[in-house]
């Protein structure tokens, strides 16, 4: 098949992959393969991996030839919660238990001695969080849903057998679900959705020291977006059913991504990983309802948000030319101030083990990762349309015993 064909056909499946995008309890993803999920997030230096067009582009230059991959990752959160109300009392209750999948795609292929072009599909930022629909936080949040998928034009150059480095674009897709109840007793639900597309870019640099020593580091922009969403609200007391319009903007944070491989013989490998996450850049989540009649104005939800560090390692170890073993653990930085947190990313600080393995020959590669992230507690103001400040009630929440599981799976075929 000729390279555009190849092109042309790997778009249809990045357009196909967009409407099952979901993640864990977070906000920011980074299960981009099952062996990246086997190495905690640590693979910014893998031989001969298409995903590397994910964790590091400046890698692609170890593909040697062609290489096309496809992955998923499920990941399935569950978690209980209690909220503290002004009269002493306090409810208690647990998530509703579901599941979401995390697709990647990937193609690199290697234009000469010195020139690589990738491209990849794959979800920076998702998230999903469910409640029950009657229950005291629902007036939060009952049904929280980010689906994003990132498309990502490479191109990578080999200087020498020191240096590489890459530089990208990056097509960003989001769509968002809300649902939560504007009241209780009587409920009336709301639901509010919208999608949006927004352009950042990526750049990326690889220095080896020697045939086992290695860094780089990766820079993803921020993106902008600027969202026209459909809002319903049903069964209100004074106004019934109502259709409108809603319009928010939001920056998704750019990032710093830092790492350091060791090799300690043929067989073993060592990678050390750090992310810095600009979080700081979620400030509010605004929202301006237009033609629904007496619910019109601005909706402002203060988060306030702190930049956060994200530190993993991970190890692979080769059995023989086929079979490899790999292990990692990564922690994650809370980034939500107990003045900024809600119910629909309700994530503390996280914790993630996780092993897999990989079985490849030289035309492809099959891996498996199993994943446990404990999530954390996260304590936080209540703010619903009661109370928008958090301060006339003087509720407050705390979710516990929160923790997600996950398996991923990857195939590369080599050309």
């Amino acid at each position: 098949m000729r390279l555009k064909n190849k092109i042309i056909a790997f778009g249809v499946l990045c357009a196909l992959c967009v409407p099952q995008l979901a993640g864990a309890e977070g906000f920011a993803i980074n299960e981009w393969s099952a062996e990246g999920v086997a190495m905690g997030g640590a693979r910014m230096f893998a031989e001969g991996d298409a995903a590397n067009v994910a964790y590091n582009p400046a890698s692609i230059t170890k593909v040697d030839g062609e290489a096309f991959k496809v992955s998923a990752t499920y990941i399935s959160p569950h978690g209980e919660y209690d909220l503290y109300k002004n009269d002493g009392t306090h409810e208690n209750d647990t998530n509703r238990v579901h599941f979401g999948f995390a697709p990647g795609t990937y193609y690199v292929k290697k234009l000469n001695d010195k020139d690589w072009f990738g491209i990849g599909a794959f979800s920076r930022f998702a998230m999903v969080s469910e409640f029950e629909r009657d229950s005291a936080v629902s007036t939060n949040a009952f049904l929280s849903r980010l689906n994003g998928v990132s498309v990502t034009p490479t191109f990578a150059h080999k200087f020498d057998n020191k240096w590489s480095a890459a530089v990208g674009a990056e097509i960003n897709y989001v769509g968002l679900t809300m649902e939560k109840n504007a009241m209780l007793n009587p409920a009336v639900p709301t639901h509010t959705k919208g999608e949006s597309y927004a352009l950042g870019w990526n750049a990326a640099a690889n220095y080896a020291f020697d045939d086992k020593n290695e860094i780089g580091v990766v820079y993803r922009s921020r993106i902008k977006h600027s969202m026209e969403a459909d809002f319903n609200a049903y069964n209100h007391p004074i106004y019934g059913n109502i259709s409108g319009d809603a319009y928010g903007e939001v920056t998704l944070p750019e990032s710093w991504h830092i790492g350091y491989s060791h090799k300690f013989n043929d067989k073993t490998r060592i990678e050390l990983n750090a992310v810095r996450t600009g979080w700081d850049t979620y400030k509010n989540l605004d929202i301006m309802l237009s033609g629904t009649g007496g619910m019109d104005g601005l909706v402002s939800n203060p988060k306030n948000w702190e930049d956060g560090w994200r530190y993993a390692i991970g190890v692979e170890h080769k059995l023989s030319d086929k079979y490899t073993l790999m292990a990692g653990f990564a922690y994650d930085e809370s980034s939500i101030p107990y003045d900024g947190g809600d119910f629909m990313v309700p994530t503390g600080n996280r914790k993630t083990y996780s092993i897999g393995a990989r079985y490849n020959d030289k035309d492809q590669t099959l891996a498996i990762a199993l994943g446990w992230m404990d999530v954390g507690d996260l304590s936080f103001k209540f703010r619903d349309s009661a109370d928008p400040t958090g301060d006339k009630l003087g509720r407050h929440a705390h979710t516990h015993d929160s923790y997600t599981k996950i398996i991923g799976i990857s195939y590369q075929r080599n050309f």
